[in-house]
């Protein structure tokens, strides 16, 4: 094993040679194969192990065991110790994503703090297996179905394409000794399970069954590339980008052959799942939205808008009497002029001073509020016809902010003054209000 690994370094991971590496050990038998065969290939290591203190005594015991082993091999190691049930608990997560969030928020700062270039877990092609069937099971696309990146990043896994069998042999070779997690004995996780139950029953199906699967998670990964290549090209003819949103066009995208794979593609890392009601936003009404956890698609008339979700803004900004410039919610300039000038402006109103009531109000706008739209001869209407009748998107109609004076509206801002303050021949106090860019 040790010169196929030698070999797979020097053919696909030959940056590793002159690198600092940092090495995460459990104590079990694929990390303590891992490091062993990376001390005798002589590359520049350390060692870092998590106690999850999950186990009493047995987890302290895989603490001393890889210290001891640390300390016979002349290895650096670092260690740590997590009170992982109650992060769990805390923060509302499982014992497994808490003891991974632990565990990789502390490599990564072993890595900045100690300049090492890369951090090197033990998976291996059973691993790899078992992940497929995992997402297999829970239904996923080809990106779940090609398993365990050999690189994500500063993250390497050197020993993806070694069975767990070959493992086992190496160490017991060579007479090595390592720590056997309870835990893993338990068909309390899927993965176990899998592990116990479905892989050995593959394994005797196909005696070449780890071959065979290394050969098509290779044509799988192959596969995937060529789709993301597609999915670029594709993506710039159908998509736009303004600012924090990305619009689709529909009518392109339905001429592309199987457009449902581009929308996947293009879709699915934002933590979209409901693939069913996506694909109708195609032919729904405008209004219609899928949400993630994150983000919104909005159908809205030709285009699908993707956009982050706006966090609930239900703050009022005051503005007071002689203050000639706020930034928050948005960019207004007031000025106080004599006269009006003849062109009126593009992203302002001019307004009857006298009639307006300091502190003015900057808010968001809420379902029963009116005003009296400049022009309309006095009509009084809601804010929210208002928007049904200007068209506007509903990510158009969340970023809109009102300038109050009390009770009433003074201005919709950069869309529509009202008529009860605007200025007259009779006027002698004339505010100028600005809406500037941020």
């Amino acid at each position: 094993m040790l010169n196929q690994l030698r070999y797979h370094l020097q053919q696909n991971l030959p940056f590793l040679h002159n690198s600092k590496l940092l090495l995460a050990v459990s104590g079990g038998i694929d990390s303590i194969v891992m490091a062993t065969l990376f001390k005798a290939l002589g590359y520049n290591i350390a060692l870092a192990h998590c106690n999850f203190s999950l186990r009493g005594s047995e987890s302290d015991g895989d603490e001393n065991f890889v210290k001891y082993f640390a300390e016979v091999n002349n290895i650096p190691v670092h260690t740590t110790r997590f009170d992982t049930a109650s992060f769990a608990s805390d923060n509302k997560v499982s014992v497994q994503m808490a003891a991974r969030q632990l565990r990789y928020s502390w490599f990564n700062e072993l890595l900045e703090k100690h300049s090492y270039d890369y951090l090197l877990t033990a998976h291996h092609l059973d691993d790899q297996m078992e992940t497929f069937l995992i997402n297999f099971t829970r239904g996923t696309g080809l990106e779940g179905l090609t398993g365990i990146p050999l690189q994500n990043g500063r993250v390497v896994r050197p020993l993806l394409p070694f069975s767990r069998n070959a493992i086992e042999q190496y160490a017991q070779q060579e007479g090595l000794q390592w720590r056997e997690d309870s835990s893993n004995a338990s068909d309390k996780y899927l993965r176990n399970k899998l592990r116990h139950d479905v892989v050995p029953v593959l394994k005797t199906l196909n005696k070449d069954f780890e071959k065979s699967f290394a050969s098509t998670t290779q044509h799988l990964q192959q596969a995937l590339s060529l789709v993301q290549d597609a999915a670029v090209i594709v993506y710039k003819e159908v998509v736009t980008e303004h600012e924090n949103q990305k619009h689709i066009d529909i009518k392109q995208l339905i001429r592309v052959p199987n457009y449902k794979a581009y929308l996947y593609q293009w879709l699915y890392p934002f933590g979209f799942k409901a693939w069913h009601d996506i694909y109708g936003l195609v032919y729904a009404q405008s209004g219609k939205y899928v949400l993630s956890e994150g983000y919104r698609l909005l159908k809205d008339r030709d285009v699908i808008i993707l956009e982050p979700l706006a966090a609930a803004n239900d703050n009022i900004y005051s503005i007071k009497e002689g203050q000639e410039l706020i930034t928050e919610p948005v960019k207004l300039y007031f000025q106080e002029i004599e006269e009006m000038p003849e062109e009126m402006l593009k992203n302002g109103i001019y307004v009857n001073k006298q009639l307006i009531k300091f502190p003015l109000f900057v808010r968001k706008w809420q379902e029963g509020d009116y005003f009296y739209p400049f022009g309309m001869n006095g009509q009084k209407k809601k804010v929210s016809k208002f928007f049904k009748d200007e068209k506007m998107s509903l990510s158009k109609k969340e970023s809109i902010w009102l300038l109050c004076s009390g009770t009433d509206i003074v201005w919709v801002i950069g869309e529509r003054a009202d008529e009860r303050f605007k200025v007259t021949e009779q006027t002698t106090q004339i505010l100028n209000i600005q809406l500037l860019p941020q």
